[in-house]
Formats: structure tokens, C-alpha cells, sequence
């Protein structure tokens, strides 16, 4: 039987940079959304990409930053398709939309990777200024969802800053709620108060 040839190195396909680290965090990610950031290490995620251990120390300073960028991910596959589609609809319309995305069955796992992104913040510096500047974008996307409703008329005149800064975190402790279901809340009842909490602050 005649063996196969080796294929000379410069013939040999090799993954890019931006797609070995994309699996890499890809994995990582589908490991995290089960078992939470503190039951998956850099070798379960090595196995789990079908990778060696030597790959991820190649491309990575650590298992944080493979985290960081994980939970990044996720939130821009979460966030970008949603405000671009809602940037089309009229500034109410909008924000009701923000609101009905937030508490779905799809949602759970967003929402249980964020407050896994909490929780490492405090031990981490890098996950506190990667969070710091998603939620500032998150609150400007807001903001400007409200200030382009009382432009319109669509809203009254209430602060639109402080406006976003009570909604985000209002919906940000009804999704804890939602998830820790202490007391009971449904994802049905959590719309309903930021809903109210809308028409209360502005009149929609």
C-alpha cells in the first residue's frame, strides 16, 4: 500500500488568526451558557473545539479574555440584529420592542450570560471596562430610541438620560427576578411593568 504524501507547509490550509480565536470563543460560550463561568476551564473548552490546550494559550493571554470575548459575542448577536431592525420602526413602536425582546423563552440564556458577566466583573478589571462600555452603548441606544420620540411628539418631555438609566435598570432587576423566580415573576408580568413604567415616565 503506498502512503500518502505529505503535503509541503506551504500548501497546508491553515485557519486564520480571526477564526481559530472566533471557534475558540464560540466554544467557550456554548460551555458557559450550561454550566456557568466558574464550571469551564480552558482545557474543557480546548475539548470541546476539537483544539489543544497549546491553541488557546497560543491565542489567548488566559481563560478570562477567552470569556470576556465569549460574552461579547453574545451580546452582539443579541443586540445588533435587534436595534437594527428596530431602528426601522417609529420611536414607539421601538420601544415597545425593546421591551417584548427582553422577556422571552429565547432570552433566558442572554440574560443568565450577562449576570454571569456581573458576577466576573468583580474580580476582574477587564470584564468591569468591557461591561462599562456595553452598557453605555445600551443606554445611548435607549436614550436616543426616547429622544427621537419627543422630537417626534411620540413622548413628553421627561429627562430622556435619566429616562434611560431608570429603564435599564429596571429591566435589569425584573430579568433577575425573572430568572431567580424569587418572588415569582413571569416574563409576561416583566414586560408589563416596564410597559407601565414607559407610559408612567412618558407618556407613550
Amino acid at each position: 500500500m503506498t502512503g500518502r504524501r505529505a503535503v509541503p507547509a506551504e500548501q497546508r490550509s491553515r485557519h486564520p488568526t480571526e477564526v481559530r480565536r472566533r471557534q475558540v470563543v464560540r466554544a467557550a460560550l456554548e460551555l458557559i451558557s450550561e454550566r456557568g463561568i466558574t464550571g469551564v476551564s480552558a482545557r474543557d473548552i480546548a475539548r470541546h473545539a476539537g483544539i489543544s490546550p497549546g491553541t488557546i494559550t497560543y491565542h489567548f493571554s488566559g481563560v478570562h479574555e477567552i470569556f470576556a470575548e465569549a460574552i461579547t459575542l453574545e451580546i452582539e448577536e443579541y443586540y445588533t440584529p435587534l436595534m437594527a431592525e428596530l431602528r426601522t420602526l417609529d420611536p414607539r413602536e421601538a420601544l415597545r420592542g425593546v421591551i417584548d425582546a427582553q422577556f422571552t423563552a429565547e432570552t433566558k440564556r442572554h440574560w443568565r450570560l450577562w449576570f454571569e458577566y456581573w458576577l466576573t466583573g468583580l474580580h476582574n478589571e477587564d470584564f468591569v471596562d468591557r461591561q462599562a462600555n456595553r452598557y453605555a452603548a445600551w443606554h445611548e441606544q435607549i436614550r436616543d430610541i426616547i429622544a427621537a420620540g419627543q422630537d417626534s411628539g411620540a413622548f413628553t418631555g421627561a429627562d430622556a438620560d435619566e429616562v434611560a438609566v431608570r429603564f435599564v435598570a429596571l429591566a435589569d432587576g425584573l430579568a433577575l427576578q425573572w430568572l431567580r423566580g424569587v418572588p415569582p415573576l413571569t416574563g409576561a408580568q416583566a414586560r408589563d411593568h416596564l410597559h407601565r413604567f414607559i407610559t408612567d415616565e412618558l407618556g407613550a
